[in-house]
């Protein structure tokens, strides 16, 4: 099969749907190397996504050879990429973040969108007017075009079918994996260079995530200032923000936590896992998400794991984390305090974490979605 691609998150984000596209391609490249893939990106200038493109330098990559189209890449995406797609004869091409281009229905390039969360239709209040009637036409318009839509997990097909009304025969679901750089544990020697390196204390809870709102950071450091006198740990936030950001960073300032909580940009993915792996307790309360990958990182680097009630977090956390109710300062105090102190409970949570996350391997996501593939192949 000749596959092609939405490869502008691959080369231009270095979050979560980055890191979700970034994944999912290796795994492919790794354990189905006998099909062709092709990337359409706009054009990139990040160092990050140049070193990316020398790792998989047998891969075809496809960007505007016009200096308009160079130009104006929006506008390339949208009005000329299918018949770049066509073009290049490609059997399936598949939309990574929820968008495919006009002009490929009916065609004889099969169609797949990943739909990964319809939170700007869940919040709308953390999204503006504008960028909201944007995703909603790229959504609609993507779930009408597509032969098959991949849901990352039931929370969001459940969402597809109450929000656009995609019909539930259209979905497939395809958990999303996280790097492979989180299966295997670190030698002792590699974990002390990382702790050196970014000063990292010897007891410390985990957050890995943006800071803003509706991750709920502001909410965990007002838990672990009720809880600093009680234990030894100190708080460690990786993640970056804007405003919502310098809430958390004052907020840290009025409870007097300056020494006890610190706050990390841009980690590495050859560096995080060190972060999961010599944490005594992840903490992810975020009110919503599409999946939560976090959680899955965790499951992998064995370290215990508090969690949101409801949403996604059932699914990506696995029933041996512990939820808490994100609303409820208190009870994420409480549910902090019961992990960190029961040494047999923690010692349960990260044996069977670590089991449950294996249905996450990107082995076994890259075949499902290989069967995805495979569906629509005559």
């Amino acid at each position: 099969m000749k596959i092609g691609f939405d490869a502008k998150r691959i080369f231009h984000n270095f979050r979560g749907l980055g890191n979700y596209s970034r994944t999912l391609v290796e795994s492919l490249v790794k354990h189905f190397p006998e099909n062709d893939y092709v990337l359409f990106t706009p054009p990139f200038d990040d160092a990050r996504a140049s070193e990316w493109k020398k790792r998989f330098s047998n891969l075809e990559i496809v960007t505007p050879k016009s200096g308009l189209g160079r130009a104006f890449s929006s506008s390339w995406r949208s009005l000329f990429l299918a018949r770049v797609i066509k073009n290049q004869e490609i059997d399936i091409y598949h939309g990574l973040s929820h968008e495919l281009p006009p002009g490929l229905k009916n065609s004889k390039t099969k169609t797949v969108v990943t739909v990964h969360d319809l939170i700007f239709l869940r919040f709308p209040d953390y999204f503006p007017w504008i960028d909201r009637q944007v995703y909603l036409r790229k959504f609609k318009h993507a779930i009408d075009s597509a032969d098959i839509v991949v849901a990352i997990c039931d929370q969001t097909k459940n969402d597809l079918i109450h929000f656009l009304q995609c019909p539930e025969e259209k979905i497939r679901i395809v958990y999303q994996s996280c790097h492979p750089n989180f299966y295997a544990g670190l030698s002792t020697d590699r974990k002390l260079e990382i702790r050196e390196k970014f000063n990292l204390p010897e007891h410390f809870i985990l957050y890995v995530g943006a800071i803003e709102e509706r991750k709920n950071a502001l909410s965990l450091v007002q838990a672990f200032a009720r809880l600093k006198d009680l234990i030894p740990h100190n708080l460690i936030l990786v993640g970056d923000g804007k405003e919502y950001k310098k809430l958390v960073e004052k907020e840290i300032i009025h409870q007097g936590l300056l020494e006890r909580v610190s706050i990390h940009s841009n980690i590495s993915s050859e560096d995080l896992p060190g972060f999961y792996q010599m944490a005594d307790l992840f903490v992810y309360p975020s009110f919503f998400e599409g999946w939560g990958i976090p959680n899955v990182e965790a499951l992998f680097s064995g370290v215990p794991v508090i969690t949101s009630e409801g949403s996604c977090f059932p699914e990506s956390a696995g029933p041996t984390s512990v939820y808490c109710n994100p609303y409820k300062i208190e009870d994420l105090v409480a549910k902090m305090e019961k992990v960190l102190f029961d040494d047999d409970s923690r010692a349960i949570m990260i044996r069977q974490g670590r089991e449950y996350a294996e249905q996450f391997h990107w082995k076994k996501t890259s075949q499902k979605m290989m069967e995805v593939y495979k569906e629509l192949m005559p």
